[in-house]
């Protein structure tokens, strides 16, 4: 287990927070935004998980295997042309 440093809640409008010290996020891994649950009466905070992560090469892969064309032409049907109302 790591350093514990007790610390003050502070107000913020309606609601409160806390300052968390930089060596305690850098050792977390906390960045930019974070989950808060509570639990036995503990609330735990951990650094979010990032959506999207490794997207980029993965879409850049696809493109090199020419795997990232459309899977219909596009064209409209006679249902499109004649039933959808645009």
């Amino acid at each position: 287990m790591g350093a514990v440093i007790r610390t003050r809640l502070v107000k913020i409008g309606n609601s409160h927070g806390i300052r968390i010290p930089k060596p305690l996020l850098e050792q977390s891994g906390i960045d930019v935004e974070v989950e808060i649950e509570v639990q036995d009466n503990n609330l735990i905070v951990r650094a979010a998980p990032q959506s999207r992560l490794g997207w980029d090469e993965a879409f850049a892969a696809m493109a090199q295997r020419h795997d990232d064309v459309l899977l219909n032409d596009g064209s409209m049907t006679l249902w499109d042309q004649t039933e959808w109302e645009w």
